[in-house]
């Protein structure tokens, strides 16, 4: 066992509340001391130091160190008689833990005093903090950069029940996090996890994929294409899909047609709901085509007599190619034909509809495979179809990659795929595959562009619900942003477990310290300073505050940088050629040639 003498490292000179100022040994032969063959690093920022109170010991972090650490009654005294050689030395330290025994509990029970000893923390006192995580649950992710000797865990748990952020600037190694961790989990090899990850530009399709399912929307395969059926949508959420405008008493209206095309459904899908159920924003089938063949045909009906009881039909339309039943022109004054006058008004907002279902890029939404209704209807593939592909993969992590989707709605429909999952999830509580029985975990890849903050989006409230009552339901949240500032602060304060990687932007590093516990607040600034793939990590995912130092994995997420120098070197030959794939790609919107 390893004396103390060798360990201390100075003694508390005063004590204010959690923060406590330590003056450093003179004799203290090196800020980094070798110990068993181990290196230590003496008064670094983040670094851990122990004090021993009997049975019981006392762990703190550093947060300041030199001048600054210097008790504000000492400092004049200290810093003039600097030049007589005087010890000025210091470290402020914020307790953080305690240990009884050989166990570690985050918080305190019991104060040092003036003159106790601080020592520096040895692997063995390491291994009683980090080895509290028990190896069933928990995870590795990198190592402590304290000591890079010992391995970095998160409590998978926790983790995922009480929701994560990690947060960086771009080219911090977010990405490169993200995939570590999710690796970390599918290598723990369990029977039955899951994880739905939210990808709006397809950045982890190559990295995960031994571990992982893609869905996107341009897939060659039809059995990997994501389809997210229009008639799942909440009503509001559908009209946001169209450019016309509405008027109150106009969306009512179709709100009505809606609910009678969705009940007529479900009597002839036999679906098991009751009638008095359904509303519009229930996630049952009906043909919108058909909805919007007879809307229009009313809003065009010309009539023969004045009794507006005989339709002047020219041409009978087509709902399925969406082609408008014809009519003869009205007549000039009471000349017939005569107009319907208990028409809406609808005529521009079914054309952007029209228009819009005819429009390839939203495929994805308006024809989705078998989940598709026919003209009465009729699917051959209902939502339970659509859930085993999204979460009873037989891998771990299910990639739903929004790449395809037009950005005028991207806010729309991961709000609706947020929601489809999470309300299944809350329903199906005491099923074997509810949230309680088989958990799940969402990560939320460029969370800030569909979750800003002050916007009452679908994405916005539904992920504001999972925040604050996922846990209870077994739906857990990785938020990954660039821009915490602009994320909404109740999502992010709901986070019990923040990493935090490199960041230099003032006003996000405020919204860090708003969301960590008072004792790392002082350490957010260090973000800047942070190396690349390095973070903070602070929370209920782990014992005490951590800096780490993460796993670099091998192949490197699309989100990562080129390779400038390098990529330079390589010669293309016949250019011209990949322009006009490049050309092929764009107008197919489709990355595969």
């Amino acid at each position: 066992m390893q004396s103390k003498r060798v360990t201390e490292i100075g003694e508390i000179d005063s004590i204010s509340g959690n923060s406590i100022s330590v003056k450093m040994f003179d004799n203290s032969k090196s800020n980094m001391p070798v110990i068993d063959g181990i290196v230590y690093r003496i008064g670094q920022i983040g670094s851990f130091v122990k004090i021993p109170l009997g049975f019981a010991s006392l762990y703190g972090i550093v947060t300041q160190i030199g001048s600054a650490a210097i008790p504000e009654n000492l400092k004049d005294l200290i810093l003039k008689d600097y030049d007589q050689h005087i010890n000025t030395r210091w470290i402020s330290i914020t307790l953080v833990g305690e240990q009884v025994g050989r166990k570690f509990e985050r918080g305190v029970t019991q104060y040092p005093t003036t003159g106790d000893k601080v020592h520096l923390v040895t692997i063995q006192d390491l291994d009683i903090i980090y080895g509290g995580h028990e190896d069933s649950n928990s995870i590795t992710v990198g190592n402590i950069s304290a000591s890079e000797s010992l391995d970095a865990k998160l409590d998978l748990d926790k983790l995922v029940a009480r929701h994560c952020a990690i947060v960086g600037s771009t080219g911090s190694g977010k990405s490169n996090t993200v995939t570590v961790v999710l690796e970390a989990i599918a290598n723990r090899n369990f029977n039955s996890s899951r994880i739905l990850v939210i990808d709006p530009h397809g950045e982890y399709n190559e990295t995960l994929s031994k571990y992982s399912r893609v869905l996107e929307i341009n897939a060659k395969k039809d059995d990997d294409k994501l389809f997210i059926p229009f008639w799942a949508l909440p009503f509001n959420e559908l009209m946001k899909m169209f450019s016309g405008n509405l008027t109150d008493s106009n969306r009512e209206y179709i709100r009505e047609k809606v609910v009678l095309a969705k009940r007529e459904s479900a009597k002839k899908n036999t679906l098991d709901v009751t009638e008095e159920s359904i509303t519009a924003d229930s996630p049952i089938p009906f043909s919108i085509k058909k909805l919007w063949f007879d809307l229009d045909s009313y809003e065009r009906m010309t009539f023969t007599t004045t009794a507006r009881d005989t339709p002047d039909i020219v041409t009978v339309g087509d709902a399925t190619s969406l082609t408008s039943t014809e009519y003869e022109p009205a007549g000039v004054g009471n000349a017939a034909p005569y107009l319907n006058n208990k028409a809406k008004g609808l005529l521009g907002f079914l054309d952007s509809v029209r228009n819009r279902l005819k429009d390839g890029r939203y495929n994805f939404l308006f024809c989705p495979g078998k989940m598709e209704p026919d003209l009465d209807g009729k699917v051959t593939s209902d939502l339970d179809d659509l859930l085993v592909k999204w979460l009873g993969s037989d891998l771990p992590i299910t990639i739903l990659d929004l790449s395809g989707v037009p950005s005028e709605i991207m806010s729309s429909i991961s709000g609706t795929l947020l929601k489809i999952t999470y309300d299944a999830l809350f329903w199906g509580l005491k099923t074997k595959v509810g949230g309680k029985s088989q958990p799940l975990m969402i990560v939320l890849e460029e969370a800030h562009n569909y979750l800003r903050a002050g916007e009452n989006s679908i994405s916005s409230r539904t992920v504001q619900t999972i925040a604050k009552e996922g846990r209870k339901y077994g739906v857990g949240l990785l938020l990954v942003t660039q821009r915490p500032s602009e994320l909404d602060e109740t999502v992010l304060s709901q986070c019990g477990t923040m990493i935090a990687l490199r960041m230099n932007n003032t006003k996000d590093r405020g919204h860090i310290k708003s969301a960590v516990q008072d004792e790392l607040q002082s350490m957010v600034d260090l973000l800047p300073s942070l190396r690349t793939g390095e973070g903070l990590i602070s929370g209920e995912a782990v014992k005490i505050p951590s800096r780490v130092k993460f796993y670099k994995i091998a192949n490197a997420p699309k989100g990562s940088d080129p390779k400038v120098s390098e990529l330079w070197k390589v010669e293309i030959k016949k250019p011209e050629n990949e322009y006009k794939n490049l050309i092929k790609s764009w107008r197919n919107q489709k990355f595969e040639i």
